[in-house]
């Protein structure tokens, strides 16, 4: 694989995961509700942790954080271009997101 080819793989893989740090906590605002901001993360792919103090509804929980954003890739061969003289394709490896999940944390006493 050329190096200009793994610098490029490896930098999209680090803001993919700079993103993934950065762009769910930045979900919990004021304007939402619990099960609104839960919703949210449930949509963009994560599976969402929550932990919650007091026994109150849903509807009267408040968000207290968003935080734990864990992402699970795997490498996997992305073949492109025509096939050479032997047969063979060119290739680059990308990662794939298997799984992700998310801790959201309610106040549920009031």
């Amino acid at each position: 694989m050329r190096p200009s080819l793994i610098f490029t793989t490896l930098a999209a893989s680090a803001a993919a995961v700079c993103f993934s740090l950065i762009g769910p906590t930045a979900v919990a605002h004021a304007d939402k509700t619990a099960q609104e901001t839960i919703d949210q993360l449930q949509s963009e792919g994560y599976t969402v942790n929550v932990d919650r103090v007091g026994s109150g509804r849903i509807e009267d929980c408040e968000v207290t954080s968003v935080r734990n954003p864990q992402t699970q890739t795997r490498p996997v061969r992305d073949y492109y271009g025509p096939r050479d003289a032997n047969g063979d394709r060119r290739f680059r490896i990308i990662q794939v997101v298997v799984s992700q999940s998310i801790s959201v944390s309610l106040n549920c006493s009031n």
